[in-house]
């Protein structure tokens, strides 16, 4: 899959939004923060990475011992899109981020989160994706990364990516959770000549 600029279409209930086309069919709405958990999120948002340009923030804790390795990113994009912001203290993970999306300087920022956020702190990621788009030069999109199945309150999307069994480490089912915009629903994703693409599509998930 090759980066390309984000397709700017409607999205259903927001008239001025604009849509981050990862496949057809499947979109993340810009200027909003999504979540997305699972064994191979950060696989995930890697995907996502490779439909924007420009930087990528990926923030994650200092004391964090998962970390992306130049290996593991160049199948996806770039590791020289990269900036790591690493705050000591786990209140400034959020804050890092808010402030990053305000400025509307970076299309994607990604937080690695060890734990689920509170509302409060969703609801202001929101809040400076939004000023950012209306200020800045670009709609930002935030990425919460959190551990097993989720669960953070108040945001736009929740994405599951987990193994297929017996696949490979190159097949991947993707699972729509939850969306303000679209039906929960289900798809494998697998690696192909180095494209990500979407192999096929099962049943909607029961939530």
């Amino acid at each position: 899959m090759t980066p390309y600029a984000p397709n700017l279409i409607s999205s259903v209930g927001r008239p001025k939004a604009a849509l981050l086309e990862l496949w057809p069919g499947i979109s993340l709405t810009l200027a909003r923060a999504h979540e997305a958990c699972g064994q191979f999120r950060r696989s995930f948002a890697m995907m996502v990475a490779q439909n924007t340009q420009g930087p990528v923030f990926w923030v994650a804790p200092e004391w964090s011992t998962d970390r992306l390795h130049a290996e593991g990113v160049i199948p996806f994009f770039s590791p020289g899109r990269l900036t790591f912001v690493s705050p000591k203290r786990a209140e400034d993970i959020l804050w890092c981020v808010e402030e990053i999306l305000r400025s509307s300087a970076v299309p994607l920022v990604v937080a690695d989160l060890p734990g689920l956020p509170a509302l409060t702190p969703v609801r202001r990621l929101h809040l400076a994706a939004e000023t950012g788009a209306r200020e800045g030069g670009c709609a930002p999109l935030a990425l919460l990364l959190t551990p097993g199945t989720g669960g953070a309150p108040g945001i736009e999307s929740r994405w599951h990516m987990g193994p297929i069994p017996q696949a490979g480490m190159d097949h991947w089912q993707l699972t729509r959770i939850r969306s303000r915009s679209a039906p929960p629903r289900r798809w494998h994703v697998a690696r192909h000549e180095g494209r990500y693409r979407l192999t096929s599509a099962t049943q909607p998930p029961q939530v």
